[in-house]
C-alpha cells in the first residue's frame, strides 16, 4: 500500500483552499460581520456551517460513496434528476455565475478604484479578457494545476491575507455595534444563510473528484487510503477558511463604529487596509483579490470543461476551455451587483437540494441505497425551496410564502425544507421495493 507523504497532503490541501477561496469568500464574511456587530459570533457559527462544514462533507462524499463523479452519484436518485442537476449545478458554479463573477470582482476591487469612471466599461472589458485569458492558459494544461496552485500562488495569497488579519485582530477598528435587521434575533440562521452566497458546498460537489484524482495520480489507489488523504486535505482546507473566515468577519464587524455600514463587502475589504496600510494597503488588497479569483476560476473552468465533456463529447476539453472562458468574459461585463442578484434566487433552490443529497450519501448504506428515499426526500426538498428561491423574484407567489411562513416549522429561517426532506426520507423508506425504481433496478 503507497503511503502519500504529508507535503503532498498539505499541497492538496493548499490547492483545495485556494479553489474554495474566491470571489464571495472574501465579500460575504466581511459584509456579514458589518450586519452582525455584537452578534458576531452567532452569525460566524452559522456561516462556518455552511460555508466551511457543508463544503468539508461535499468534498468528502464523493470519496465515501465510491462512484467517479457528481453524474453517478445523482444518477442514484434518478437518470433525469442526474443529468437535470448536475448540468444546472455545473452553469451555476461555472459560466453563468462563480466564474463571471470571479472577473468582475476582481476588477470592482484590484483596479477599478485606479481608472476614472469615465474609462470604467473599457477598463472591465480589458481587465476580463486578460483574466480569463490567464485561466484558459491554466486550464488546458490540468495536470500542472496542482504544483501551479498549491506550491507557488496559495502560499502568496496566505501570506497576504495573513497580514490583513493581524492587524485587524492586534488594532481592531472600534467596539462592536448594535447588529442590523434581523441579526438582533436570528443571528446564527442569518449566517448560516449568508454561508450560500459563498457557493462552496455546490463547488465540493465538483471538487472533490479533483481531489481524488489527484490523490491517485500521486500512487494512493485502496479506496480507504483515499479517503484517509482527503480527510486530512480537507480539514487543512478547511481550517485556513474558518481562521480566514472570522478574521474576515471579525474586520467587517469593527470596523461599522469607524465607516458606518457600507454598500458591500468589497467597500468593506478597501476601505480597511485602508486605514491599516494606506495605499500600499489597496496594492495588497488587489493581489489577495487577484489570486483568490484568479485560483478559482482555473479549477472551475477545469472541472466545468471535464463535465461538459463527458455529455457532449463531440467537443475537445480544450474547445470547451475556450468557450467557458469566452462566454464568462462577456458575462462578467454585467457587473457583480447584477451577477449576485441573479444568482442569489438559483442558489436558494440549489444549496438544500445539495445538503439533502450529501447526507443522504453518507447514509446511503443504512437504507441500503433504496431509491425512493433520495427521490421523495429531494423532491419535497425541492418543493419548499423552489417557493423560498422565488419569493423575491417578479412572479408573484406571495400567498403561498405567506402560507408557508404560518404552517411551515423554520421556514422563517430559510430551513423550511429541513422537516420536508427528513419525512420524505423516511415515506421513501416505507414504499414498497419496487415502486422506488422500475425495472432493471441496480444499487450503487
Amino acid at each position: 500500500m503507497h503511503r502519500m507523504p504529508f507535503s503532498s497532503t498539505l499541497t492538496i490541501g493548499f490547492m483545495l483552499f485556494a479553489l474554495f477561496f474566491g470571489a464571495g469568500n472574501l465579500v460575504f464574511p466581511a459584509m456579514m460581520g458589518q450586519f452582525a456587530g455584537n452578534q458576531l459570533w452567532q452569525a460566524n457559527l452559522g456561516f462556518l456551517i455552511t460555508g466551511v462544514g457543508l463544503p468539508l462533507l461535499g468534498t468528502l462524499a464523493l470519496g465515501f460513496s465510491g462512484l467517479k463523479n457528481l453524474l453517478a452519484l445523482t444518477n442514484r436518485v434518478h437518470p433525469w434528476f442526474a443529468l437535470g442537476y448536475t448540468t444546472l449545478l455545473y452553469l451555476t458554479i461555472g459560466p453563468l455565475f462563480a466564474m463571471p463573477r470571479t472577473g468582475s470582482i476582481s476588477y470592482e476591487i484590484g483596479f477599478k478604484p485606479y481608472i476614472g469612471s469615465e474609462h470604467s466599461s473599457l477598463g472591465m472589458a480589458i481587465f476580463t479578457v486578460l483574466f480569463f485569458g490567464v485561466t484558459l492558459l491554466f486550464s488546458i494544461n490540468p495536470a500542472r494545476m496542482v504544483d501551479i496552485v498549491g506550491k507557488i500562488l496559495t502560499p502568496i495569497l496566505i501570506t497576504c491575507i495573513t497580514i490583513l488579519a493581524i492587524a485587524s485582530f492586534t488594532l481592531p477598528m472600534g467596539e462592536l455595534q448594535q447588529p442590523e435587521s434581523g441579526y438582533a434575533s436570528q443571528a446564527f440562521f442569518k449566517g448560516f444563510q449568508e454561508g450560500y452566497l459563498t457557493m462552496d458546498a455546490l463547488a465540493a460537489l465538483v471538487f472533490g473528484i479533483l481531489v481524488i484524482n489527484t490523490i491517485q495520480a500521486k500512487g494512493v489507489t485502496e479506496r480507504k487510503s483515499i479517503l484517509s488523504v482527503c480527510f486530512r486535505a480537507t480539514l487543512i482546507a478547511a481550517s485556513m477558511l474558518a481562521v480566514i473566515y472570522t478574521s474576515l468577519a471579525h474586520m467587517g464587524a469593527t470596523s461599522v463604529s469607524v465607516f458606518g455600514v457600507l454598500a458591500n463587502g468589497g467597500e468593506v475589504l478597501n476601505l480597511v487596509t485602508s486605514h491599516y496600510f494606506g495605499t500600499f494597503g489597496g496594492f495588497v488588497l488587489g493581489i489577495i483579490v487577484l489570486l483568490a479569483c484568479l485560483t478559482t476560476s482555473i479549477g472551475l473552468t477545469t472541472a466545468c470543461s471535464s463535465y461538459f465533456q463527458t455529455i457532449i463529447p463531440a467537443l475537445s476539453y480544450r474547445q470547451l476551455c475556450i468557450g467557458l472562458t469566452v462566454v464568462s468574459a462577456l458575462l462578467a461585463n454585467i457587473g457583480l451587483e447584477q451577477l449576485i442578484q441573479f444568482s442569489v434566487p438559483v442558489l436558494s433552490i440549489l444549496y438544500p437540494l445539495a445538503i439533502v443529497l450529501i447526507l443522504l450519501t453518507f447514509l446511503h448504506h443504512l437504507f441500503q441505497g433504496k431509491r425512493a428515499v433520495y427521490m421523495v426526500s429531494l423532491l419535497l426538498t425541492f418543493l419548499i425551496s423552489l417557493v423560498d428561491g422565488l419569493e423575491d423574484t417578479p412572479l408573484d407567489i406571495v400567498q403561498l410564502s405567506d402560507w408557508f411562513n404560518l404552517y411551515l416549522p423554520l421556514y422563517d429561517l430559510g430551513l423550511g425544507w429541513l422537516i420536508p426532506a427528513c419525512a420524505g426520507g423516511l415515506i421513501g423508506l416505507l414504499l414498497p421495493e419496487h415502486s422506488s425504481m422500475g425495472p432493471g433496478r441496480k444499487k450503487v
